[in-house]
């Protein structure tokens, strides 16, 4: 518990010499070998609360503290003295000891298992492996299988919604506990850590709640856009960061965007999330789709016809969500109704459950129509001509792109041939022009008019 509160060298140099001679349970009195006068001073004058801390948590609050001190070591002589400190009553500001030497209070580090939150129906084994999330698969496999390296630290999974993050997330943290049970694993949504984090600061718990986050070996957070806006939980989180990856802790973080796409969020935490892996998970393809929906059914024991699974697969717009919604709906008609599973079913499973959209708009088709309305050529709006007729096209086709496309702005950047700042420096732009240009606006509404019935 001491070697994780201190540098390698502070453990080295005044811990490590430590030898442990006895404990007496009916004077709760333990007794320790030191090798000289200096190190018991050093060990007194500054590291005395540390001290104090574990021994509390490990033999109880009324311990006592004693050492043999080697003063001759060619004679063998020495001498006992009591600690005087390790029994005070007053608490030192997190964060500092005797010496005003910086290091982590240890008020919750007892190895206690925890409730990790995970979900186990969310595991590696049913995490159907396709061309959208081979990469973040293989990567989360390697970690699970070695999480105290410090290698893709920390992983960051973004993705849009319905594309697996959370499953992927959560079969990594099943894995580390089925493979190294002592780890200290949590799972916890961005909004529930904000709520706790609430509630501490109204509580006046907070030193305790980052002590306890500091204890997490595995901690995977989900859903962090939602801490765009909520900068004392940014601030927060920052902290509970640097502590663990100095540590070499390992942190699992999951997004709907990509970390240069967290507009509001602290620099500096947006730098950190950059320094592992960023992994991106996409949409399933239509092939993943099926495998998904095969392994779904063949899990549920349905009976469902080939062309019908291929008519899911298209029309449940690539998310593994709303399969498994159409699965789970389909299964109760079957068993209620008594009702096979065919066309007509589905169809009618499909209006109510997932919003169908025969025809999403991708980034080709905005770019077709705003080259037909400007009158020039895809190659011309991804080159690097500043003509102002092609620097408007460019422009509008990333704010086009951004308002009806879920792609995040690195994508759509190096898809057009540009970074992510240029897309975002070009919707700022076109929302400008749109505030006092009317008839650029309705320029704007005939592009879309233009894709929308393609």
């Amino acid at each position: 518990m001491i070697k994780g509160n201190v540098t390698e060298q502070q453990y080295k140099t005044w811990f490590e010499p430590i030898v442990f001679e006895s404990y007496s349970p009916a004077t709760m009195t333990l007794l320790v070998q030191v090798p000289s006068p200096f190190v018991y001073e050093y060990l007194e004058e500054n590291f005395v609360d540390l001290i104090s801390k574990v021994l509390k948590r490990v033999f109880g609050n009324s311990v006592k503290l004693t050492y043999r001190i080697i003063t001759d070591k060619t004679n063998h002589k020495a001498m006992v003295v009591e600690s005087e400190n390790t029994d005070d009553k007053i608490e030192k500001p997190l964060g500092q000891n005797k010496g005003n030497m910086p290091y982590t209070v240890l008020d919750t580090a007892a190895p206690q298992q925890i409730d990790s939150q995970l979900n186990p129906q969310q595991t590696f084994e049913n995490f159907i492996e396709g061309r959208s999330n081979k990469l973040p698969r293989a990567v989360g496999l390697s970690i699970a299988s070695n999480p105290s390296t410090t290698q893709f630290n920390p992983l960051f999974v973004f993705g849009p919604s319905g594309c697996g993050k959370t499953h992927l997330i959560n079969a990594i943290g099943c894995r580390v506990k089925k493979l190294f049970n002592q780890k200290r694993v949590l799972y916890v949504s961005a909004r529930l850590f904000q709520v706790q984090y609430t509630n501490a600061i109204r509580y006046g718990t907070l030193n305790d709640f980052i002590n306890f986050y500091q204890t997490i070996d595995v901690l995977i957070v989900d859903d962090i856009q939602e801490w765009m806006t909520a900068q004392k939980t940014q601030d927060t989180f920052f902290h509970i960061f640097d502590h663990l990856f100095r540590t070499g802790k390992r942190i699992i973080l999951a997004c709907d965007r990509p970390p240069v796409d967290l507009q509001g969020m602290n620099e500096r935490l947006v730098t950190r999330f950059c320094c592992g892996l960023i992994a991106e998970l996409e949409k399933p393809d239509m092939q993943l789709c099926v495998d998904i929906l095969h392994a779904k059914i063949s899990k549920d024991g349905l009976q469902i016809p080939e062309d019908v699974i291929h008519y899911i697969a298209e029309h449940a717009n690539g998310s593994v969500r709303d399969l498994e919604g159409v699965v789970n709906s389909l299964m109760a008609y079957s068993v209620v109704y008594n009702q096979a599973v065919d066309m007509d079913l589905v169809g009618k499973v499909l209006k109510r459950s997932v919003k169908v959209d025969n025809h999403p708009v991708t980034l080709d088709d905005i770019i077709e129509s705003v080259c037909q309305h400007y009158q020039v050529t895809p190659e011309e709006v991804s080159g690097k001509s500043r003509k102002r007729n092609l620097v408007i096209a460019r422009q509008v086709s990333m704010f086009l792109a951004q308002k009806h496309t879920k792609m995040p702005a690195s994508r759509i950047g190096k898809l057009i041939g540009r970074d992510h700042s240029t897309v975002l420096h070009s919707c700022e732009k076109v929302i400008e022009r749109l505030k006092i240009d009317k008839d650029f606006g309705l320029e704007i509404e005939n592009i879309e008019h233009s894709f929308k019935l393609k």
